[in-house]
């Protein structure tokens, strides 16, 4: 039986990476970006559009031609805008807080994320090896990141009819599914706030009655330019809660049943 023959230092490097590659290693070269813009459904006119909304701050090419957060910010409003178009039109008699709850449903990161699986993203992002090493490919906030920022890349790229028609095809299934139930008020508070545009809540403890052993806080959920809502609980975090369970109610978001306890 032949032995194979250790890598000498006359290899040239193609030479190496052949060898790697029959080792079952594979070459490190440039993903297909034709490939991607398939799975998208839009060929880019400008490409580097594309390749800016797949580069991560971590990576080495981010220093010098940009990153990912500028469309990704632009991509957060055209997504909003877009599902708030296609909810609207769909749910012709549906009321706002239903709207709202299904909104805020859809451009959440984790919905974001799975978009972004669909068009296969991962394999195409540009990361800095400690990123890659840490499994940022399969990250939920940096998929869900990365979603949006093609979409705000979309949107520069050819206006916002093709960016909608990227949201329609990657989203549009989603829009028939019922929203998921809402467990943690705070969270779900947050998530309908920003995804309307708004700041993201603040607490603020209003009062503190009873005994040090027992003791009874009351605490406001606010959000600039809307009416706080307020409620009471035995420790700040049940009292947080409760004002974001009851600012949600408020806003026909929230049709959980009252817990018994809080955490």
């Amino acid at each position: 039986m032949a032995l194979d023959r250790p890598l000498g230092p006359h290899l040239h490097d193609d030479q190496v990476s052949k060898t790697s590659d029959s080792a079952g290693k594979k070459p490190d070269k440039k993903p297909d970006l034709a490939r991607l813009e398939r799975n998208l459904g839009h060929s880019f006119a400008d490409r580097s559009l594309l390749e800016t909304a797949l580069t991560h701050m971590s990576a080495e090419s981010a220093r010098h031609g940009g990153h990912y957060q500028r469309l990704e910010f632009l991509g957060d409003r055209v997504l909003g805008l877009s599902i708030s178009d296609m909810l609207y039109r769909r749910y012709d008699t549906a009321l706002e807080g239903d709207l709202s709850r299904r909104l805020a449903d859809l451009v959440r990161k984790e919905t974001c994320a799975e978009v972004a699986r669909i068009w296969d993203l991962g394999p195409f992002m540009r990361l800095g090896d400690g990123e890659v090493l840490n499994g940022a490919r399969k990250n939920v906030s940096i998929l869900a990141n990365a979603c949006e920022a093609v979409i705000g890349a979309v949107f520069m790229d050819a206006g916002y009819d093709a960016a909608r028609a990227l949201v329609e095809r990657g989203f549009g299934e989603r829009l028939e599914k019922p929203p998921q139930r809402l467990r943690d008020a705070k969270s779900s508070l947050q998530e309908w706030a920003l995804g309307k545009g708004y700041s993201a809540p603040v607490y603020v403890e209003l009062a503190r009655s009873g005994p040090d052993h027992a003791p009874l806080f009351r605490v406001a959920a606010r959000i600039a330019g809307l009416a706080e809502a307020a409620a009471e609980g035995r420790s700040k975090q049940i009292a947080q809660q409760a004002a974001a369970e009851a600012f949600l109610r408020r806003e026909g978001l929230w049709n959980e049943k009252p817990e018994e306890t809080h955490v």
